[in-house]
């Protein structure tokens, strides 16, 4: 069963920075492109960054709020994705979401992962 793993959630002083890992298991497929999205309570989810097909830096995009803070990488070899967020700010409290999309030969998988709170405090 494919299962998307995260982790580094927690609770951070305002300044302060998290690194939040996502883990792709069950799955021998690529991956085609992956990333990090943000939801809070009765609102959308929003990108925080995706590494699209390439991965080279033209091929990254982040949500406008991110202004440099965060840095989204990858590591293929373990199927993982890392989003490492300095600067943090109170408005960044919510819960994140790691985002995979695994190509298999008929056609495209996006999976979800269950979320990391992250916690920003003044």
């Amino acid at each position: 069963q494919v299962q998307l793993v995260e982790s580094g959630g927690g609770s951070v002083q305002a300044g302060g920075s998290l690194r939040l890992s996502c883990v792709l298991s069950g799955s021998d497929f690529p991956i085609n492109s992956m990333g990090w999205y943000r939801q809070g309570p009765g609102s959308q989810r929003d990108l925080v960054a995706h590494i699209f097909s390439g991965g080279g830096d033209h091929n990254i995009k982040y949500g406008d709020f991110v202004k440099g803070r965060f840095t989204i990488s990858r590591d293929t070899a373990k199927n993982a994705v890392y989003l490492q967020m300095n600067a943090l700010q109170v408005e960044d409290t919510t819960a994140y979401y790691c985002r995979m999309i695994v190509s298999h030969p008929i056609q495209d998988y996006v999976h979800w992962g269950e979320g990391q709170q992250v916690t920003v405090y003044s």
